[in-house]
């Protein structure tokens, strides 16, 4: 378990930064043009989004009761 607190130590500001970029991305994009493909950014924003709410959730989760 511990493994994943690091993981989410390491990979989050990571992920944070690129799920910033893509919804910047996607802002923009449907800002010009609505036929636009906005799959992919989508899916990379979705990704870094999930990630980070996970490992933020299951790092509190096992935090000690006192």
């Amino acid at each position: 378990m511990e493994y994943l607190v690091v993981m989410g130590l390491f990979l989050n500001p990571i992920l944070a930064v690129v799920f910033c970029l893509n919804v910047i991305s996607l802002i923009k994009k449907s800002s010009q043009d609505p036929k636009i493909s906005t799959q992919k950014n989508t899916i990379w924003a979705t990704i870094s989004f999930v990630y980070i709410v996970a490992s933020l959730t299951w790092s509190f989760a096992f935090l000690p009761f006192a």
